[in-house]
Formats: C-alpha cells, sequence, structure tokens
C-alpha cells in the first residue's frame, strides 16, 4: 500500500471547520502543499498492495476534492449521529512488524552514512539507497538501461521516496508505501512513482537533476497507542483512525519530521491530520479521545545531486550502475 509527502504552508491550527471548508472533498491540494517537508500519507492499511498514497491524508490520483481525504472502506455506512466511544483496544502491540536490524530512529545527515551509537544497532537506511534512486531516475529520464541490482540489503520495509529542489528544499514530489516491500523493488518503483506521478506537481525533467536532494525514509516500529496523546513529537510518526461526521471510517498519517519542522504541538498535530483526513465538524477533546492512533518510527537518508555525482565517481560500476556518468559541465 502506497502513501506519499508533501511540503505545505503553515497553518493557523483550530478545532474548528476551516472558513468555506463546506461539504466538498476538503482543501485543493495546492492549499496544503506549496510549503515545505511536511509528508502525508492516506490510508495506511497494512496489507495488499497497490493504493497510492500521499501525506496529508489522501489518495492521490484523480476524483474530486483534494486527494486528502479517502474513500470509506466497503461497507461503511453513511448517516450521521453515531454514537461516540474509546477506541476498542488499548494495548501496546507490534502492528507491524519490520526486521530486527531497524531500531534506530535518528535521521542521519545528508553527507554521512549511517553510523550506530553505543548500545543501538546499526541503522539500515545508507546513503547507497539515495544513490540508487538518483541512478533510477537518471537512467529514465535519459533512457538508459535501468541500473543492475543494488549491493545494500533486501530485506522488505515501508518506504518512502521524497524529492526536494533547490536551495530552498521545495518538495518535488513524495510518495511510500505502508507495506513492507523488498528494498531493491521498492525503492525502484517509488523513486520513479515519486518522481513522475505525484499529482501535485508535473513530472520531473532532466533540467531539474542538478537541483535535486533524495531522500530515503524506511519505516520501523509500528505500536498502537491508547492515549493519543502518546507520542513524542520529532521521534514518532502516527497514524490515526477515526469515524468521520458522516459515520465513515477515515485514516491519515504524517512521517515523524513534520510536527517538528511545522512547529505543531501534539493537538495542533492531530487537529491538522483530522483536517487532512477530511473531518470537517467541529474538533472537540471528546472526540480526540475516539480516535485510534498508531504511532512510529522512522530511519532517513538524504543526498544531493552533487554528493550523488561524486559518490559515484568513486564507486563507479563497482554499485551496480551500468550507464555512464554525466559531465560535469552538461550539469553546471
Amino acid at each position: 500500500m502506497a502513501a506519499g509527502c508533501c511540503g505545505v504552508k503553515k497553518q493557523k491550527l483550530s478545532s474548528s471547520p476551516p472558513s468555506g471548508s463546506g461539504g466538498g472533498g476538503g482543501a485543493s491540494s495546492s492549499s496544503h502543499c506549496s510549503g515545505e517537508s511536511q509528508c502525508r500519507a492516506g490510508e495506511l492499511g497494512l496489507g495488499g498492495a497497490g493504493t497510492r498514497l500521499n501525506g496529508l491524508g489522501g489518495l492521490t490520483g484523480g476524483g474530486s476534492g483534494s486527494g486528502c481525504t479517502l474513500s470509506p472502506p466497503e461497507g461503511c455506512g453513511g448517516g450521521g449521529g453515531i454514537a461516540l466511544s474509546p477506541p476498542p483496544s488499548c494495548g501496546v502491540g507490534t502492528l507491524l512488524s519490520t526486521p530486527a536490524a531497524a531500531t534506530s530512529s535518528s535521521p542521519s545527515s545528508s553527507s554521512a552514512a549511517p553510523s550506530s551509537s553505543p548500545g543501538s544497532r546499526k541503522m539500515v537506511v545508507s546513503a547507497e539507497m539515495c544513490c540508487f534512486c538518483f541512478d533510477v531516475l537518471y537512467c529514465h529520464l535519459y533512457g538508459y538501461q535501468q541500473p543492475r541490482t543494488p549491493r545494500f540489503t533486501n530485506e522488505p520495509y515501508p518506504l518512502f521516496v521524497t524529492w526536494k529542489i533547490g536551495r530552498d528544499k521545495r518538495l518535488r514530489g513524495c510518495i511510500g508505501t505502508f507495506s513492507a516491500m523488498n528494498l531493491h523493488s521498492g525503492l525502484r518503483e517509488y523513486t520513479l512513482t515519486s518522481a513522475l506521478k505525484d499529482s501535485r506537481f508535473p513530472p520531473m525533467t532532466r533540467d531539474e537533476l542538478p537541483r535535486l536532494f533524495c531522500s530515503v525514509s524506511l519505516l520501523t516500529n509500528f505500536e498502537d497507542v491508547c492515549d493519543y496523546l502518546d507520542w513524542e513529537v520529532g521521534v514518532h510518526g502516527i497514524r490515526i483512525e477515526f469515524i468521520n461526521e458522516k459515520g465513515s471510517k477515515r485514516t491519515a498519517t504524517y512521517l515523524p519530521e513534520v510536527a517538528k519542522e511545522q512547529g505543531w504541538d501534539h493537538i495542533q498535530t492531530i487537529d491538522s491530520l483530522l483536517r487532512k483526513g477530511g473531518y470537517k465538524a467541529p474538533i472537540t477533546n471528546e472526540f480526540r479521545k475516539t480516535i485510534k492512533l498508531t504511532r512510529y518510527r522512522s530511519e532517513k537518508m538524504t543526498l544531493s545531486y552533487a554528493e550523488y555525482l561524486a559518490h559515484r565517481q568513486h564507486h563507479h560500476f563497482q554499485n551496480g550502475i551500468g550507464h555512464p556518468l554525466p559531465p560535469y559541465n552538461h550539469y553546471s
């Protein structure tokens, strides 16, 4: 199951519906995708493949509305007047099993390879994964044969590929999946999906390559929690499930970096996520208590195009890339 990532303008958050929200499909994607570094995803069911999500709580692609609300699952009737009750399960449990090696959650720097601190396991995400994503995109844009199988681990993880552009690192595309995928095929697929098929942006072009930054996020440590405040800003990503004012089940998520980058506290993050998931009624504390919340962590690595070129100059042909490297003057 796929998901996506998006930057947003900093919002003035309140517990009442945004003005002009009406009864339509939510705000247009342009209203919340013009800023930097906010990741959004919609329906997060952890089984099956295919549904592509974008990261402010909705499905990508066509249809009415913003792409930030989810179609109700089959069997969820409409109608109002539902009784509010706490989530049925309040125990903390693993929602998604991930490989044991992926226990570190600190984002690594764009140029340094991840390292393990004493008492912690080595991170799985690596600069080579970002290089592979650049390889895949470069080969596609220039018509070269796709790169060979990379040497990094092929264990399955939920993952996101994020593209940003320019000195201000504006969002250029971000889509991923909450279903665990083998990294070789998953990164290959979501490199192109996020670069070419994010419905909020036109497909990437060759001319944009020199200004790109690529981030790979591997999601780990999914846990159901009883209290909707039981997560840490800047550490956990959150996925919420709730019943909207029409009686339909909705889900939405923010990746771990979103709340901190936007300067939000717990309540602001929850309320923003409810709005992005399509909830239009006034948000009360009683309603917040009915939310089912899952927290998770991520490992993240970011690499610029210049760092990619430098890396490939030293590791050409040793890491599965079979195409000629672009001349520097072509990308200056």
